[in-house]
């Protein structure tokens, strides 16, 4: 079973805000690199190729799941899915992006997570995933590869618990503006990892519509997935990044942003994130 709500809650909540070095930069600096893929460049495969037409399909953003390293991708789900209990040799953390999703034991209750909820989901432990409504897409993440579906007789145990966070959960925080607060600006939510300079940490950025102005990344690691919403970038084409697209750098990078709706992305990162 998931941890109670009280717990599982205040994995999303407040923490301190993180310094600005400086100097301030307005654009990349030297040694900078950025990445931009939106949604329309994925290539899906079969999820898990060895139940054929049955598996859902994957989308990679980044990294290689059948390889080492870190990874993150799209899982896409029909109307009705519901796989068979199964356990995983690698734990992953993950985002809805539409549809309903339903991830846990096998004799859990259903708890239908729309867009915008976050659960976790640790190696070794046997779980199902259900989804229901016509686009069902959630972001999976790795932090260390391949990432393999492994059979119940399988499966192990370990300290590592998991959560699920429904959206209506969510705890949001004004610390993107030092001194700045307004219940209609942009806010964040902590997710996992602390986030602290040099330390891996994941957050949402809730933007509000018309939004205009830099967000400013500065850690080596900075990766970003548009969850809902849509918006401009700065370094892109006229075609806005809708659901699923996906921004990265690594150095001190400002992403310059426009959001055209309200607008939610999921960030890994391992430095600061300011506006």
């Amino acid at each position: 079973m998931r941890l109670p709500l009280a717990l599982a809650t205040a994995v999303v909540g407040c923490a301190p805000a993180l310094k600005e070095p400086s100097p301030a930069l307005s654009s990349a600096g030297s040694g900078s690199m950025l990445e931009i893929m939106p949604v329309s460049e994925v290539d899906w495969q079969p999820l898990n190729p060895a139940r054929g037409d049955a598996s859902p399909r994957a989308g990679t953003l980044w990294g290689d799941r059948g390889g080492s390293g870190p990874t993150g991708f799209l899982a896409r789900f029909v109307d009705g899915f519901s796989s068979p209990p199964h356990a995983h040799n690698v734990s992953y953390r993950a985002v809805v992006i539409s549809g309903l999703v339903h991830n846990d034991d096998p004799g859990a209750a259903e708890m239908w997570m729309p867009a915008g909820s976050f659960w976790t989901q640790p190696k070794g432990e046997v779980h199902i995933t259900s989804a229901k409504g016509a686009d069902n897409v959630a972001l999976v993440e790795i932090d260390e590869g391949p990432y393999l579906v492994i059979p119940p007789e399988e499966s192990f145990g370990v300290e590592e618990r998991p959560v699920n966070v429904h959206a209506r959960n969510v705890v949001w925080v004004d610390d993107l503006r030092p001194g700045f607060s307004s219940p209609d600006g942009p806010r964040r939510a902590y997710l996992w990892g602390e986030p602290r300079a040099g330390i891996a940490h994941g957050t949402f950025i809730r933007l509000p519509a018309g939004f205009e102005g830099g967000l400013r990344a500065l850690g080596s690691t900075f990766r970003a997935v548009v969850i809902e919403g849509r918006l401009h970038h700065g370094a892109a084409s006229e075609q806005p990044l809708e659901p699923g697209s996906t921004f990265s750098s690594a150095g001190d990078v400002r992403h310059t942003l426009s959001a055209l709706v309200q607008t939610l992305l999921y960030v890994h990162t391992n430095g600061p994130v300011l506006l």
